[in-house]
């Protein structure tokens, strides 16, 4: 088996399959699609680039993220875990606008939990 670099010092020993560390490919190149003009094309080795890239860039800031919840003795990364590892690495900017998106992002998740409950509430009636 081997240690996995982005676990070690946590007590963590398992087999991590190259495939596994990447994200899915075709998910890669749909996203890479919406910001280019509908008749580009993207280049097979592009795709697998930015592939390799955006997995590795998650994997750097969820290692970071994972230390400081091992620190804190938790097992749950939350997205507070995120934009203090996106800050405390270097990346600001996007740790600022994320943590916009996460607010606004519970803030919808709150009223539709809350709107399903009324309306189980009023099924029960």
């Amino acid at each position: 088996m081997n240690q996995d670099p982005h676990t070690s010092g946590l007590g963590y020993e398992f087999e991590v399959k190259e495939q596994d560390r990447w994200l899915p490919i075709a998910n890669v190149a749909r996203i890479m699609k919406t910001a280019l003009p509908e008749n580009a094309k993207i280049a097979k080795e592009a795709k697998e680039c930015m592939q390799e890239c955006v997995s590795e860039f998650i994997s750097f800031i969820t290692s970071e993220a994972s230390e400081k919840c091992h620190q804190e003795k938790r097992k749950t990364v939350n997205g507070e875990d995120i934009l203090f590892a996106m800050t405390s690495l270097g990346f600001e900017n996007y740790a600022e606008a994320l943590k916009i998106y996460l607010s606004k992002y519970r803030e919808v998740s709150f009223k539709v939990s809350r709107n399903l409950d009324c309306n189980m509430s009023a099924n029960q009636d």
